[in-house]
């Protein structure tokens, strides 16, 4: 589905009327998780590492972690499928293999990995749907962590497990857990976009509630931007 970007007064009324509807059901939008049992402890000096998600449309899964401790930067684009067609207008097709990604790039002395699939699992999207968020289908809008190493492969693996086994969710968690091969930065447009609009009928309905869930969940990870 490619999202318009276009908007109207009726459109904005119905986002407005949506959206209410959405903060009154804050509590069922978003799943408060156990912290991870495996994971990294908070490196001693300051530095940076990375780990790229995917969680259905970016503009939202980067609007999040924009808003975590810790976080260097987040920046929406491409992975799992090959540059040749890491643009858009082609993922939006779903053939291409890509998926809608977010690249996290974090101070390890700051904020550990496994708090940020805390975030990842609890607020930026729902890790039981199959190849869909919210009103977008198809396989670009898949959950999955590209790993870049082993450590990263088995907490992820280890966290899915854990939450997997507390029933957590009523059904089973399907994010994929795969290397990564690489990632392709998105189209300048596509970069802050939650930021930047934050009245447009989509953000406002299916975006801003992340954040403000995450600021309500996981308040020692929150920060203003």
């Amino acid at each position: 589905m490619i999202r318009s970007l276009s908007i109207g007064a009726a459109a904005l009324l119905a986002a407005f009327l949506l959206f209410t509807v959405a903060s009154r059901n804050s509590a069922e939008a978003a799943v408060a998780i156990p912290n991870p049992v495996v994971d990294d402890a908070l490196a001693p000096a300051k530095s940076e590492r990375t780990i790229v998600v995917a969680g259905g449309c970016f503009w939202g899964i980067q609007a999040v972690f924009q808003h975590v401790k810790g976080v260097v930067r987040a920046t929406a684009g491409y992975s799992g499928g090959s540059a040749k067609n890491a643009e858009y207008e082609t993922v939006s097709t779903g053939t291409t293999g890509h998926a809608e990604s977010v690249e996290v790039v974090y101070d390890p002395s700051q904020v550990t990995l496994g708090q940020l699939l805390k975030v990842f699992f609890s607020v930026a999207h729902d890790p039981t749907e199959l190849n869909r968020q919210g009103p977008d289908s198809g396989t670009q809008y898949r959950s999955v962590i590209f790993f870049g190493d082993e450590s990263q492969q088995k907490i992820a693996k280890a966290y899915i497990d854990q939450l997997d086994q507390a029933k957590v969710y009523r059904r089973p968690i399907v994010t994929q857990v795969v290397p990564l091969t690489k990632f392709y930065k998105a189209e300048g447009y596509h970069q802050d976009y939650a930021t930047k609009h934050p009245d447009e009928p989509y953000i406002a309905i299916n975006d801003l509630p992340k954040v403000e869930h995450l600021k309500q969940q996981c308040p020692d990870l929150y920060r203003n931007k």
